[in-house]
């Protein structure tokens, strides 16, 4: 046992010993490797990480892999130890035919850089095939005239395998008339031919039957028998002869079966039987029969099955004619194969890059490797993509190429790609063979959000309810995936005294605004801020838009009442002289609304009188006129109550009592009939206190004005207004609104200021001031007159 381990370790140490010589001679180009056919899958053939320096690691990463020339995956490598193993088993035989040496060419690749390794690996031969003899039986004829040590050619055996393990010896059985006698054809081969040892007697043994054996050199040997039948003949003395000793014919690859390819004819001088002559093809391989057939009689060669020039390129046959008294003669026919265009160029893919990023440039796309088997120009190919796409195609080495983008791809604007390679051969007709590869580009986060408008004007009506969808901001981002998710959001306003937080809220998901309470027209009409929208993305790309809110008026103020006041200590009365024609001014009720539009346009409407038709109200300005001239039989005193209401749906109104007192002058108010007047001394006495509270109350009230009007000037000199200050609106209120005109007892028109309390969220009037006085003009000298007149009894005229 001992001896039999060191003496598998010595051969272990010598097969190594020749690998790494092998691997010396064979230069920086190429290694060499060798193994035996039929060789167990998974046997190891050599380390090539070790050979070719590179580290185990480095054959993971580079992605290593071994690649033949006939694309077939004979070999496999370790990525993990570097050994190259046999990944099937090698029939020599298939792989070379007779071809000696057999050698396997491949390639190991590898990328990041690409960088290639041109290898050769030997097989073997082992002595796995035993010869064959095609013909089962040989018959030989032979004249029994013939001389003793004539040769005889017999049919040689086939053995597959080459070298030692090829056919090496041919025996005969035991017989007293013949003996083997080997000939070497000198390319190697060796043909059995038989020698006459004694004369044979058609008489004493008209048939001889022998068994030829076939020998290898095997160990141990394979053989392969035959049986030889030799018949005894009669005398002939002329054999067969050609007019000349080799044929050549071309043929068409795309010849059709059956087709004639040539006629081999022979004469021969005897008559009768042994002058007619007989075909057959001789010493021909197994590939030779099933290709070509030949006529015994006419000696024409046709064509049996379809040729390949890519397999077989030419034949060389051995046609024999035999008389019928058994001699014969031999020729050859060389039938050269001419090629044609037959093959498309064939493309293989070694790898693929589906999914490139868009940001990337110059990104290995596909290496792939092309062949055609035509040989010529209809083996020389040409490779292309289409001319409008983003990629170039590289050769590598020998027949690889690669697909590479020239340029960063834009997602954006193309998220797919289809390549069509085109591999034309040069041939006529030129064929092509078309290989598609989908290529998908990666979303990179390139672009940021952009709102479907740079500034949003939303409206909204006040006394909304809270959480109110008031309108919908939208972005869209061009990328794709968690690049295009946006999100939005509220960014600091750009007034810090606007509380936006607890005006509006947005949802982050779909840009949807609320309303986050309920908004008031008259303390805030409209407001700005900005919206932000974020993609998703690393890092996150953002945008902004402006959003406007309109706050719309609702019709939520009453009309208030300005003049007369009803909130002082005494009514007003409007003194009346009873001369006054149809149309005099009485007075004019004078009232605002905080709201606006047509919610501020308001009528006047004369509710109650004490005596109606008698006065009236002007719907559009509340000017309350007499309506017919006074009589003496028209009661003094008269109340009207008079209603102000706005245009708002639905609408609100306000009331105002009016109290008038016709008198017949101004200097004496009241003089009743010398029979009434003891009676009426009384009542005499109460209106003399009216008109004094009357004339004191318009006093007061001039004298507030002015005041107020000191005050608010003093005030707009202030600086700006804040919390609980004065606040006095520039542009006066309008004049349907506020103005009176006309004459009677408010004979100039007054515009009055407003002054709200800021901050306190109601509207206060603090103060009335007339401004811009306005004479009216009037119809007759007399009416002026009396107005005068009037104005003068009470101790005040306003210029």
């Amino acid at each position: 046992m001992e001896i039999g381990g060191a003496l598998v370790l010595w051969k272990r140490q010598v097969l190594i010993i020749f690998v790494l010589l092998g691997l010396s001679q064979a230069g920086p180009e190429s290694v060499r490797y060798s193994v035996a056919e039929e060789t167990e899958i998974g046997s190891f053939v050599a380390n090539l990480a070790r050979d070719l320096g590179l580290g185990v690691e480095e054959l993971s990463s580079r992605e290593a892999r071994v690649v033949c020339d006939d694309n077939e995956k004979h070999l496999q490598l370790d990525l993990l130890t570097g050994d190259l193993l046999v990944n099937e088993k090698l029939d020599r035989e298939e792989l070379c035919d007779s071809t000696e040496p057999c050698v396997l060419h491949f390639q190991m690749v590898l990328e990041n850089p690409l960088q290639f390794f041109r290898a050769e690996l030997h097989i073997k031969d082992i002595n796995d095939h035993s010869p064959t003899f095609l013909d089962k039986e040989i018959v030989i004829k032979i004249s029994e005239s013939t001389i003793i040590g004539t040769t005889f050619l017999m049919e040689s055996a086939q053995d597959l395998d080459v070298g030692s393990n090829s056919l090496q010896n041919y025996t005969v059985s035991p017989n007293s008339h013949f003996y083997v006698k080997i000939q070497d054809s000198g390319d190697g081969k060796i043909y059995p031919e038989l020698v006459l040892h004694r004369a044979l007697d058609h008489e004493e043994e008209p048939e001889l039957r022998l068994t030829l054996t076939a020998l290898d050199g095997g160990s141990p040997p394979r053989s392969g028998t035959t049986l030889v039948l030799i018949k005894v003949l009669d005398i002939n003395d002329n054999a067969p002869e050609f007019p000349q000793r080799l044929y050549e014919v071309q043929v068409l690859e795309d010849t059709p079966v059956g087709s004639w390819i040539i006629t081999i004819s022979a004469k021969d001088l005897d008559a009768g039987n042994y002058g007619k002559i007989s075909y057959t093809f001789f010493h021909a391989s197994e590939d030779i029969r099933k290709t070509f057939e030949i006529n015994p009689l006419s000696g024409e060669v046709h064509l049996r099955s379809r040729l390949d020039f890519e397999a077989i390129q030419s034949y060389i046959i051995n046609i024999q004619a035999t008389d019928g008294g058994g001699l014969s003669e031999e020729c050859t026919l060389l039938v050269k194969v001419i090629d044609i265009n037959d093959n498309p160029p064939e493309v293989t893919m070694s790898s693929i890059t589906k999914i490139i990023p868009e940001s990337a440039s110059e990104t290995l796309v596909a290496l792939f490797s092309v062949r055609d088997q035509d040989a010529g120009e209809n083996g020389r190919v040409v490779c292309s993509i289409q001319d409008d796409l983003p990629f170039f195609l590289k050769r590598t080495f020998k027949n690889f190429f690669t697909l590479v983008a020239e340029k960063a791809l834009d997602r954006e604007e193309r998220a797919e790609y289809n390549i069509t390679i085109t591999v034309t051969d040069m041939g006529t007709p030129r064929l092509k063979t078309e290989h598609n590869i989908t290529v998908l580009v990666s979303d990179v986060n390139d672009n940021a959000p952009a709102f479907t408008q740079t500034s949003y004007t939303l409206s909204v009506r006040e006394n909304n309810s809270p959480a109110l969808h008031i309108g919908t901001v939208r972005a869209t981002d061009r990328d794709a995936g968690a690049n295009a998710q946006v999100t939005y959001s509220l960014l600091p306003p750009l007034d810090p005294h606007v509380p936006l937080a607890s005006l509006v809220s947005i949802n982050p998901d779909n840009g949807h605004l609320f309303a986050l309470r309920s908004l008031d027209y008259e303390a805030l009409r409209a407001f700005e801020f900005r919206v932000g929208a974020a993609d998703r993305g690393s890092p996150a790309l953002s945008s902004q838009a402006l959003v406007r809110v309109l706050v719309a008026d609702d019709n939520d103020n009453a009309p208030f009442v300005l003049y007369p006041l009803q909130n002082a200590s005494a009514p007003c009365t409007e003194l009346v002289p009873r001369a006054a024609e149809a149309g005099y001014l009485v007075t004019k009720v004078v009232a605002v609304d905080g709201d606006s539009g047509q919610n501020a346009w308001l009528s006047y409407q004369l509710l109650k009188a004490t005596e109606p038709g008698l006065f009236g109200v002007w719907a559009h300005n509340g000017e309350v006129r007499t309506a017919r001239l006074l009589s003496e039989r028209d009661a003094a005193k008269h109340r009207l109550l008079v209603l102000v209401k706005d245009n708002g749906e639905p609408p609100l109104s306000a009331s105002v009592t009016l109290h008038v007192l016709l008198v017949d002058g101004f200097s004496q108010p009241y003089l009743p009939a010398p029979e009434a007047e003891a009676a009426d001394a009384a009542p005499a006495a109460p209106l003399t206190v009216y008109l004094v509270v009357a004339l004191a109350s318009v006093s007061s009230l001039f004298l507030f004005s002015v005041l107020v009007f000191v005050a608010v000037r003093l005030c707009r000199r202030g600086g700006a207004a804040s919390v609980g200050r004065c606040s006095v609106p520039e542009g006066p209120f309008p004049g349907h609104l506020v103005d009176v005109s006309g004459t009677g007892t408010l004979s100039q028109s007054y515009q009055y200021e407003v002054c709200l309390m800021g901050g306190t969220g109601t509207n206060e009037f603090k103060f009335l001031k007339p401004i811009i006085p306005n004479l009216p003009v009037q119809d007759t000298s007399r009416h002026i007159g009396e107005n005068e007149n009037f104005r003068n009894s009470f101790g005040f005229n306003i210029q």
